[in-house]
């Protein structure tokens, strides 16, 4: 996911692991998996409206051979400066 971020222009993002969670199989943890849960990640963007076509973009090119869940939400910056 970060080199599609990066081709889709995207320069500022944190990636977080995820440590467990339940879905569409049930239950499921990182601790002691040897599967593909255990690389699981989240993947935090925040960008002008302007650039969100380019960012589904990537993100559904990833998605769409991997589990994922895209999520998108309108939110203010408190220090516009760093960004």
């Amino acid at each position: 996911m970060r080199d599609a971020l990066t081709d889709a222009g995207m320069t500022g993002y944190t990636i977080l692991p995820v440590l467990g969670g339940s879905g569409r199989s049930g239950d499921w943890s990182r601790s002691g998996q040897m599967s593909p849960a255990s690389g699981m990640v989240q993947f935090v963007c925040i960008i002008r409206e302007d650039r969100l076509d380019a960012l589904l973009d990537a993100a559904f090119a990833v998605v769409e051979r991997h589990i994922g869940v895209v999520t998108i939400t309108d939110c203010q910056v408190l220090r516009a400066e760093r960004f």
